[in-house]
């Protein structure tokens, strides 16, 4: 049976486990700068939210993107990665205080800034260290997305950004703070769009601000249009690199930009999702009144997105060689929902095979819980093939 995985060193392994195919990462993190170096204006930054393993995030700062953070303990990762404070942007709707003198601390390039409560802590903030903060305002452009209701940011009713209608009275009120200097103008829409309308309808929203800010003769530095490129789930072998060159390009044609303007760009999932893969191990099989359940040691708290979200990753038995049976794959927590797919074909299971949940190198490991259970020992040097974080233990790595 032909497999993309080590399996003897996977069979020497405790489970769960997250397994990492770096060479995948590094290929995929070059294709993004091909893309994006095809115009000049174009500046990359990961969005750390999505897996913050201390390698993977060595690897990506090795590859020279930035960071796109949304909280303190991001930043302070981001910043023993290797990342230059000089590349990394602080999102998210509620930033604590020493969240944002964190940033201040560091010279972080910018804050994007989601309500005028933020505006003026960050003002006050910077003040008693007498410094001024790079600030880009992150507008809600009622942009709908072609995603799940939880991952779209983009309209009204989301709890996230400006309203248009408030847009220029929030800029003047920016302006005429001492310690803040107005940069640019930010975006996010959803994620996992994998419609580039979506993307050109937001293109034509910005074109229409822009418009406004630039009859009131207000100067926009920047434009920042988040992230949100969705991968292929069902089928990674197919997609193990996302269309980046659609994608810079939809911007590339659809923005009306100044001179000077710089466009950036907050890339998660679409970086890390592939490279990634929950192994797990089957306990049992056990046969229902009506199926046949695939019962595996791996649960919701280790990859939590097809219970919260009803997210679906391909599921491969990849020690079996038999033809495939029909089964729902859940997990050994008290919980109903803790199943991972139901009615899908998998390789005949028997106890000890071993399963891999595809895709999941994105908001896996960096949504599980972290309780310590005890890890295998494996030394490091079995493992220069892969990264591997436990789940549920401390994250020590092969």
């Amino acid at each position: 049976m032909e497999t993309l995985f080590p399996i003897e060193k996977f069979r020497a392994t405790r489970t769960p486990f997250y397994y990492y195919d770096t060479t995948l990462l590094r290929k995929t993190i070059e294709d993004v700068k091909n893309e994006a170096a095809k115009y000049d204006n174009f500046v990359v930054h990961y969005a750390v939210k999505a897996n913050v393993n201390p390698k993977i995030l060595k690897i990506i700062s090795e590859g020279g993107l930035g960071a796109d953070c949304v909280s303190g303990g991001e930043i302070e990762a981001a910043m023993r990665a290797g990342f230059p404070s000089s590349g990394i942007v602080f999102a998210g709707v509620g930033k604590a205080d020493w969240e944002i003198n964190t940033a201040l601390d560091a010279n972080i390039f910018c804050f994007n800034v989601e309500s005028v409560p933020e505006l003026e802590v960050i003002n006050e903030l910077a003040k008693a260290k007498g410094k001024t903060a790079n600030v880009c305002f992150r507008i809600n452009p009622e942009v709908g997305a072609h995603t799940h209701a939880n991952i779209t940011t983009g309209l009204a009713e989301n709890k996230f950004g400006i309203a248009m209608s408030d847009m220029v009275p929030v800029i003047e009120r920016a302006l005429s703070l001492e310690n803040i200097n107005f940069t640019g103008l930010h975006f996010h829409i959803g994620s996992q769009i994998l419609d580039m309308h979506d993307f050109e309808q937001l293109c034509l929203r910005i074109n229409e601000l822009q418009d406004v800010l630039a009859s009131k003769g207000i100067k926009v530095e920047n434009i920042n249009v988040g992230g949100g490129l969705g991968i292929n789930y069902d089928d990674p072998e197919k997609d193990p690199v996302p269309d980046f060159k659609s994608y810079f390009k939809t911007f590339a044609n659809g923005l009306r930009l100044r001179p000077g303007q710089k466009v950036h760009f907050e890339l998660g999932r679409s970086i890390v999702a592939q490279m990634g893969s929950l192994i797990t191990k089957v306990l049992y099989v056990k046969k229902g009144v009506n199926k046949l359940f695939c019962i595996v040691d791996a649960g919701m708290t280790d990859l939590i997105r097809p219970a919260l979200y009803h997210a679906s990753h391909k599921i491969e038995n990849i020690t079996s060689g038999k033809p495939s049976e029909t089964y729902d794959v859940v997990g050994p927590i008290c919980e109903s929902s803790d199943v991972f797919a139901k009615d899908i074909p998998v390789g005949a299971c028997e106890r000890g095979d071993l399963i891999a949940m595809r895709s999941a190198g994105a908001y896996g490991e960096i949504m599980a819980s972290q309780v310590d259970k005890g890890v295998a020992n494996t030394p490091a040097a079995d493992c220069q093939w892969a990264i591997q974080a436990k789940t549920l233990s401390r994250r020590e790595e092969l």
